[in-house]
């Protein structure tokens, strides 16, 4: 049986701090996980329209092993601006890795698309992501809101707001599992128009409602419900994307946390039906912090990557369980919908 950490976020991952920074008349934002000490890190992207910063580097075969932090925002490519302002901000404290005699802060970011949320876009002439990147980064704490916050200010799903996720696992060898989503797919996280997330059967508690699965399973289940077949959003494809952190205090090479980053997207699939389509640049961040001082076996291993995929699940399934309604809402919360 899996159970949670003692926050159920990302954080119970000993060494890591989430920071957010919101704009509600932009209904955009930006969260970044900060590292404690250099760790090590992988990226899988499985989304056909991604929006990326420094992942290159994250492939086990290139030579940077560690990062400082990682960022998720919103604002599509302007977003990917926030990840400068998050740098800026480890720079001031002298952290990054030495080159030639100079600190330089290794920040991975990723983006979502939320141009098109019902927010105020008119920033001028530069956007404001810098900025929010840098307050983010100093407000980095180990207990962090839900919701309708940092990048999952602006996001929006199939028919519901999406938002800002998290939950986390303790295995039973002592190993902590910890995950955060930006939740901003094309498809939907609930089966049909009901009130049940498709990641009912990896719930623990009512972390999402407790609901479980229909019963009986609605006749459209199968129906694929996308974002940009809405009636407020037209029938142009785009404004899509679910980014995320799978975390894990396990001690894991740079490959294996590659294969961390993988097993993490099955998470997607066990949470929005349908995903990793052409419109979405769906990616997981793993970072791997060691701080548990525990190497796994082969049979354990597996038992993080499985539980890796549950987790991740979960934080989708809470970011939109947790959204709260604003001013000029294009879609519903989830607590609104009867039935």
């Amino acid at each position: 049986m899996f159970r949670t950490g003692p926050r159920n976020l990302i954080t119970d991952v000993a060494g890591l701090r989430v920071g957010n920074a919101s704009d509600a008349r932009l209904k955009s934002g930006v969260t970044t996980v900060l590292c404690d000490a250099p760790t090590v890190a992988g990226v899988q992207i499985l989304g056909g329209a991604p929006g990326t910063r420094e992942t290159d580097l994250l492939e086990p075969h290139n030579s940077v092993d560690v990062v400082h932090a990682v960022v998720l925002s919103g604002g599509s490519a302007f977003g990917l601006d926030a990840a400068s302002g998050v740098q800026a901000a480890l720079r001031e404290r002298g952290i990054g890795l030495e080159v030639g005699g100079f600190r330089v802060p290794i920040v991975p970011s990723a983006i979502l698309f939320d141009l098109r949320n019902g927010g105020d876009k008119d920033w001028g002439r530069y956007p404001p992501y810098r900025e929010l990147g840098y307050e983010a980064a100093q407000t980095a704490t180990a207990d962090f809101p839900l919701g309708t916050i940092g990048a999952g200010t602006g996001a929006l799903t199939s028919g519901l707001k999406g938002g800002l996720g998290s939950a986390s696992t303790l295995l039973d060898n002592g190993v902590t599992i910890g995950a955060l989503a930006a939740v901003n797919p094309t498809g939907s996280v609930t089966i049909s128009r009901t009130r049940h997330f498709w990641a009912a059967p990896f719930e623990i508690g009512d972390e999402f409602g407790g609901l479980g699965y229909p019963s009986p399973m609605p006749d459209d289940a199968k129906t694929i419900l996308l974002k940009y077949r809405d009636k407020h959003m037209g029938r142009q494809a785009g404004g899509n994307t679910t980014i995320a952190v799978i975390a894990t205090d396990a001690v894991l090479t740079k490959a294996a946390a590659k294969r961390l980053a993988i097993s993490a997207h099955d998470g997607f699939v066990r949470a929005i039906w349908p995903t990793h389509t052409p419109a979405d640049g769906d990616l997981v961040f793993a970072l791997a912090t060691g701080t548990s001082g525990i190497e796994l076996t082969a049979d354990a291993a597996i038992d993080l990557y499985a539980a890796a995929g549950a987790t991740m699940a979960r934080a989708i399934s809470r970011g939109v369980f947790a959204a709260t309604p604003a001013e000029n809402d294009l879609f519903p919360v989830w607590s609104s919908r009867l039935g």
